[in-house]
């Protein structure tokens, strides 16, 4: 009797120790936190047009914003925005300091191996901008000249990942915004700029006759909004709003509004 309880007096303390050592599978609260404080904090790159930027109040607007306020007012919460610098913002999310990244995020194997994305709802490709007056037609021609980018962003990866140009190329500049890299660019001080197309092209129809983009790109990539992995519940939700506002044509007024054209992925 005496081994059979001390045996019993084991077993227990080790259900005990496991426990509090985590070993147990953790409850997923993140749509019911979200809705119980009526808040989504979405963190963004606040000089990203026309994805998200500051127009002449100050006030946070572009097509992601847009897009998170719609899917915010179908789940009935306040959507927030925080501005973090760009190359730091995954570890804002894992951080707990925003509850989702919506802003022009690229889905790629190295953020998929730290957070987890919605389904895709935007196609990109990344283009090759340099001065309007500038003879580079190629990307071959970009051989010993500077090229910018924004730190941390897909721009970077794809550049890295198009190897005979990246080490053809005499600098690769990078800014802490697309906007700086184009400024250098127009100034001289770059040769051409590597940015996302819905970026680009949006900052070149502005500019009339100051850039010209190449027939050359680096790549089609997938857009998605960046999530905690473990948050599968507002995983799900994100993905059910999502489809909703593309069933009803909601996305393509947003869509048209900001591109004069739909580019929801289907």
């Amino acid at each position: 009797m005496k081994i059979k309880f001390k045996l019993l007096t084991m077993a227990i303390l080790s259900t005990v120790i496991l426990t509090a050592c985590g070993n147990t599978p953790t409850t997923d609260n993140s749509l019911t936190d979200i809705k119980a404080k009526k808040e989504l904090v979405v963190g963004l790159d606040d000089n990203f047009p026309p994805m998200g930027f500051r127009d002449k109040s100050g006030q946070i607007v572009g097509f992601d914003i847009d897009m998170a306020k719609e899917v915010g007012k179908r789940m009935g919460v306040k959507v927030t925005f925080k501005p973090v610098e760009w190359d730091g913002i995954i570890l804002s999310l894992n951080n707990k300091d925003i509850d989702l990244i919506w802003n022009g995020l690229t889905i790629t194997d190295k953020r998929k191996e730290q957070i987890a994305f919605s389904k895709v709802y935007v196609q990109n490709k990344q283009i090759i901008i340099v001065n309007n007056k500038s003879t580079i037609s190629k990307k071959n021609a970009l051989t010993d000249k500077t090229v910018g980018l924004q730190l941390g962003s897909s721009s970077e990866t794809a550049l890295a990942k198009d190897v005979a140009l990246s080490k053809s190329v005499k600098e690769i500049k990078k800014y802490s915004n697309n906007t700086e890299a184009l400024l250098d660019l127009n100034a001289g001080r770059i040769d051409a700029v590597v940015v996302d197309e819905v970026v680009g092209r949006y900052y070149v129809s502005k500019k009339t006759g100051m850039y010209k983009v190449l027939n050359e790109n680096l790549g089609v990539e997938d857009y998605g909004v960046g999530i905690r992995k473990n948050d599968t519940a507002l995983t799900t939700e994100i993905n059910k709003q999502l489809e909703a506002i593309k069933k009803d044509g909601t996305s393509n007024t947003i869509s048209k509004k900001w591109f004069g054209k739909d580019i929801i992925y289907k």
